[in-house]
């Protein structure tokens, strides 16, 4: 662990000095989690997994029950019909679980699959487990000017860093990390410092308050739609924890949402353990469906996960498993569980169809 950790804690204490002793929250965060070969998802540790017993930090829908992506194949192949296209796009695949899932679902409806992911330790094990499909799937490390096809993005957008904003006595400030003496070296601390930044909406109350925003998920949601209406079209869905405006942004929500995942134990101290645990923060749907619609993409629907994969035909797949695969899919449907807390966005480049994933229990308007 030392040997990642040390390293990248020093880069960043480098960072740190180099800016005048303090860095917004925003920016120790792209560190901690994709500093080339030495952050959270770029170095080769062990984080997807179902137990602790492996090393992993935490699973995520495709490693609970294949049927989530093949649930989601019937979304996306709609999608693919009504775009006119053949080529489906991930970002931050994982272990290339969704990948497969799809892929083995959707055959020949699919000519290409194109992976964009930072972690080239991560990119190895995607091209292991899609061995069979070796001859569809492609790896990008960038942007192309234009995408064409349908985006998948699963636990994507909570991964993108964030700025920390605190209301104290009334006076909103940046939140943000300095260096400091812990033990025989150096450790980080937080320091608020006064901004002109606040969030979207006005916080009730006077009470203090600490809460994100999200510039970099937004600027994300605008260059994807930028590209896609660059290309022939296409449609985009992204399924992620996190709130529509009113409830991320609700007055009792004080302490803000950043959590940290590791041997899959959560906690909410992002400054220790930098590099050896994941780092996230709850997505505000609202910001990323404003931020699709200015960018001239149509919102498809907003629902929740449970909604989602049971318009999809989810309970009848599960009918059709075993117990121990209709209990684990249980997990991505049930209210308590992965199913209201994760939601689900769509968007595309047309309107002239209407996306049978948000079919019944369309939450649109609520963003």
């Amino acid at each position: 662990m030392l040997s990642l950790t040390n390293p990248l804690c020093e880069r960043i204490h480098q960072a740190i000095a180099q800016a005048g002793g303090w860095i917004g929250f925003d920016r120790f965060m792209a560190m901690a989690l994709y500093e080339p070969g030495l952050g959270y998802y770029t170095n080769a540790l062990q984080k997807f997994g179902a137990m602790p017993a492996s090393g992993s930090d935490f699973v995520t829908a495709p490693g609970m029950s294949p049927l989530f992506g093949q649930t989601l194949a019937v979304q996306v192949r709609q999608a693919l019909q009504a775009t006119g296209t053949n080529e489906v796009w991930e970002f931050g695949a994982g272990t290339g679980a969704l990948a497969l899932q799809l892929l083995d679902s959707l055959g020949d409806a699919v000519h290409r699959y194109t992976i964009i992911d930072l972690s080239g330790t991560l990119r190895a094990r995607q091209a292991d487990t899609l061995l069979k499909h070796a001859d569809k799937v492609r790896w990008l490390d960038a942007w192309p000017d234009a995408i064409e096809g349908v985006v998948v993005g699963n636990e994507v957008l909570d991964a993108m860093p964030v700025q920390l904003l605190q209301r104290t006595q009334g006076i909103w400030h940046e939140r943000g990390v300095v260096s400091a003496a812990e033990g025989d070296g150096l450790g980080f601390a937080w320091q608020d410092r006064l901004t002109d930044l606040r969030p979207p909406v006005d916080i009730e109350g006077e009470h203090d308050y600490l809460t994100e925003i999200h510039p970099q998920a937004e600027a994300f949601i605008a260059s994807l739609a930028e590209r896609l209406q660059a290309g022939r079209g296409g449609a985009a869905f992204f399924l992620d924890y996190g709130f529509p405006e009113g409830e991320y942004f609700h007055p009792q929500r004080h302490m803000g949402t950043v959590m940290c995942h590791q041997l899959h134990q959560a906690d909410p101290d992002p400054l220790v353990s930098v590099g050896q645990k994941d780092i996230t923060a709850h997505v505000n749907f609202t910001g990323v469906a404003l931020a699709a619609q200015n960018a001239g993409l149509n919102v498809l629907g907003y629902t929740s996960q449970a909604w989602f994969l049971l318009n999809l035909g989810m309970a009848e797949r599960m009918a059709e498993a075993s117990l121990a695969e209709r209990s684990h899919a249980q997990r991505l449907i049930n209210e308590h569980e992965m199913g209201e807390l994760f939601k689900v966005v769509g968007f595309a480049t047309s309107s002239n169809w209407v996306a049978q994933g948000f079919a019944r229990g369309d939450r649109s308007h609520r963003l």
